[in-house]
């Protein structure tokens, strides 16, 4: 069965997300609950805070379901 892999982007960064990997360590919505709320649908919000905002607490995903890349314009 393939990952499921969602994609969310504020312009300059998209946020990859793959389910699968999730640990659930909550660390992404309490380091920054503008972006990441996992109460509402969709859970990721890339414009409740700044690209190194999101870059920063992206990095501290300890299962690696989080990741990111630039946006190329």
């Amino acid at each position: 069965m393939a990952d499921k892999i969602k994609e969310y982007s504020n312009g300059e960064v998209t946020i990859i997300w793959q389910a699968e990997n999730c640990q659930h360590s909550e660390k992404c919505w309490r380091g920054l609950p503008g972006v990441f709320n996992y109460k509402e649908r969709p859970w990721i919000k890339p414009e409740g805070g700044t690209t190194e905002e999101i870059i920063e607490q992206v990095k501290k995903c300890p299962s690696g379901a989080l990741t990111y890349r630039m946006t190329s314009k």
